[in-house]
């Protein structure tokens, strides 16, 4: 007697061991392979001390289950749609005249990973603990690993929970959450982070004006969410009215004097604010006579914190 296995899509690990490999998505089926001598009298198919088939009469009520006989030496079971309950020893047994005879078969239903539970995409503010969940099923149990999708891309400490304490804005982005089982294909889900800060103001830039030109002052803030600018001469706000022109860009505000005169010289504020904070710095607009005095007067930025909100 000799037994063989097979599955559709599926390996022989040993002769002794089958390995089924499932998918949700495609349903498989498996031979396990039967030849007999033609002097056997008896033969049966049994699943641990069940017996599924004995010769051509089905003992199982699984219908999924049938009998496979090409030729009289042929003496072999199928299994379709194949589940992780069919798990188990399968046994090919004869009775010839001068012995019984038994050889047996182990079949693993492998299921590929599948992420089932992964956090919504998430909206913190900086310094705050952050926990993000990825849970996966699969046979065997599938490993959970995390990256932060960063140009290094490093793999990160943590499995079905990734753990991230006092959050900072360049921890902010993509996350990728993979499952893997040796041999099966991964499966792969992402979460953003989104963390928010306060306004910084990171440059600002003077401008050095001759009378009847037009003169720019320039302010370029961080923050997220992307801040507000507001302009000041003396303490009053400036608009956009008849000379003078106001852009925001974003991150970026654009003050542009269309004529200078004298009057347009000297100290203008720009103010930046979002929901957590507010930041500011002075910018000065002179002409080359006074370019000495300016050059000497320190630039001072004031950071305001306005206090937390939920993201």
């Amino acid at each position: 007697m000799t037994l063989f296995s097979g599955c559709s899509g599926f390996s022989i690990i040993d002769r002794s061991l089958l390995s089924a490999r499932r998918s949700a998505t495609d349903l498989y089926f498996c031979f396990l392979r039967c030849y007999v001598d033609d002097n056997v009298s008896k033969v049966a198919w049994l699943n641990r001390s069940n017996i599924i088939f004995a010769r051509e009469d089905k003992w199982s009520l699984d219908p999924r289950v049938d009998l496979v006989t090409k030729g009289q030496l042929e003496y072999s079971l199928r299994i379709q749609k194949v589940d992780v309950y069919d798990e188990g020893p399968y046994t090919c047994s004869v009775q010839s005249q001068q012995q019984p005879k038994t050889s047996q078969v182990h079949l693993i239903v492998q299921v590929p990973p599948r992420i089932y539970n992964i956090s919504s995409d998430i909206t913190v503010n900086e310094g705050s603990n952050v926990t993000l969940r990825c849970l996966a099923s699969g046979r065997p149990e599938p490993m959970v690993n995390w990256r932060h999708l960063t140009p290094l891309a490093e793999e990160l400490d943590g499995d079905e929970y990734l753990e991230i304490s006092g959050v900072t804005r360049e921890q902010a982005g993509r996350y990728e959450c993979k499952a893997s089982s040796d041999g099966l294909a991964p499966d792969v889900k992402y979460v953003n982070v989104v963390v928010n800060y306060p306004p910084q103001i990171m440059e600002s830039m003077n401008a050095e004006i001759e009378v009847g030109r037009t003169g720019v002052l320039q302010c370029d803030a961080l923050a997220v969410p992307k801040p507000d600018f507001e302009w000041y001469r003396d303490d009053k706000r400036l608009y956009s009215t008849q000379g003078i022109h106001i852009q925001n860009y974003g991150t970026h505000s654009v003050l542009t004097v269309a004529n200078v005169t004298e009057d347009h010289y000297g100290n203008y504020t720009c103010v930046a604010t979002n929901k957590l904070g507010i930041n500011n710095a002075s910018l000065f607009l002179f002409s080359k006579s006074c370019g000495n005095e300016v050059g000497n007067i320190m630039v001072i930025d004031i950071f305001i914190w306005v206090g937390w909100f939920a993201g």
